[in-house]
């Protein structure tokens, strides 16, 4: 019997050090999760009376433990490396089988698809639009190829103030080339449909009624029909146009683009003192742009940024989660499989219910405590030593036995 009972203990402790060795093997892998064994005693019921004191049978390995601790945050340089700072595991399809994983070391294959070292293609729900998405069946995320289109400008906003003691140009007959026939003048870049850049001039004439301005507008050099007057109450606050709006005439850009149909926005102008100032610019055209790079924000939506300023969001990161995490089933390249121990997985998005953030140009370290580890491999080595004595001792006894003569 010692020898039986000996031998269960060397086979346990050596259990314990092949997991503490896969453990330190793993310690630099990102997402790794460590295992713990397990063990529980062996006790053969029904061979004594319930009197008596019996000697237990052994032990074994009952089950190999993960333990799905969070790990260090390591920063890279490199916005598709993907840490879950929380709960959740990231989710990827494995040509056609779903797997979960939370090393986040993300890439791009040659058909732009997001995938991991193994080329398994990472998960996300699509933009629905509205910065909306379709949270119903998660897809393959794709990163763009192609350029951002432009778009005509509609509207040009002019944050100015003009002189509130400002006189009559002297030349009555407004000339763009002649500086007394207008007071001021600020100039905006706008865009037509196929993104061709066009400069849209203003002119502030000084009318002779009090608190009142004429404008004249041109695009590259052409007058463009529809410029109104501008008016102020006495407190310099704008009057007219009602909302700040000016819509001007279609103007033609002669590119072969469509008409450019756009609004002057005053609804900031001020008349103040007497400098003439402009404290904001702005309108909402834009050329076309290439693909400079892509971010990831906390909730996991995914942006493409390009060149013309512009971001457009291409899907946003699917996270499952399980009821019992540490019934998943192991299946190499540090990811998992869902289980019948597991239970059904549950999809959802970052920063939701119990799912944990998206931290972009990071990656979870192993949660290997290397030196709890060492001390755990020199605790199985004296496991295995003591259990092999025991052997050596129960063939020492049994040998003096066999001696007795």
């Amino acid at each position: 019997m010692p020898f039986t009972i000996a031998l269960s203990g060397l086979n346990a402790a050596s259990a314990d050090l092949g997991v503490a060795a896969n453990n330190i093997a793993n310690v630099n892998t990102n997402g790794f999760k460590l295992s713990r064994a397990q063990f529980a005693e062996v006790f053969a019921v029904g061979t004594q009376s319930v009197s008596s004191s019996a000697t237990g049978s052994g032990v074994r390995l009952s089950s190999i433990a993960q333990q799905f601790t969070q790990g260090n945050i390591d920063f890279t340089d490199n916005a598709l490396d993907l840490a879950i700072g929380g709960e959740g595991f990231f989710v990827l399809n494995d040509n056609g089988a779903r797997s979960y994983s939370r090393a986040g070391a993300f890439g791009v294959d040659n058909q732009g698809f997001v995938v991991n070292a193994q080329g398994a293609r990472l998960q996300a729900y699509p933009f629905a639009g509205a910065g909306l998405f379709n949270t119903g069946t998660p897809v393959d995320l794709q990163l763009t190829t192609g350029a951002n289109p432009p778009a005509a400008t509609t509207e040009a906003a002019f944050g100015i103030n003009l002189p509130a003691n400002a006189a009559v140009p002297t030349n009555p007959v407004f000339d763009p080339t002649d500086p007394s026939s207008f007071n001021h003048t600020t100039s905006v870049t706008v865009y037509d449909t196929l993104g061709a850049a066009h400069t849209a001039t203003v002119y502030f004439i000084k009318d002779a009624v009090a608190n009142t301005w004429n404008t004249q507008v041109e695009i590259a050099g052409n007058p463009v029909a529809g410029a109104a007057q501008i008016t102020f109450a006495n407190d310099g606050s704008l009057l007219a146009p009602i909302g700040g709006l000016m819509p001007l005439a279609p103007y033609n850009p002669g590119t072969g683009a469509a008409d450019i149909a756009m609004s002057l926005n005053f609804a900031t102008a001020t008349q103040f003192g007497s400098n003439f100032g402009v404290n904001s610019l702005s309108q909402d055209g834009f050329t076309t742009g290439r693909l400079t790079g892509v971010s990831v924000d906390a909730e996991g939506i995914v942006f493409a940024r390009f060149t013309n300023g512009q971001s457009t969001s291409l899907g946003k990161l699917s996270l499952a989660n399980f009821v019992n995490p540490q019934g998943l089933q192991q299946i190499g390249d540090t990811t998992w499989g869902e289980s019948f121990q597991s239970g059904d997985a549950l999809l959802g998005e970052a920063g939701t219910a119990s799912f944990g953030n998206i931290q972009s140009g990071a990656l979870e370290a192993s949660n290997v405590d290397l030196t709890a580890q060492l001390v755990q491999m020199i605790t199985a080595q004296r496991n295995f030593q003591a259990n092999a004595q025991m052997i050596s001792t129960a063939d020492t006894v049994t040998q003096t036995v066999i001696n007795i003569r």
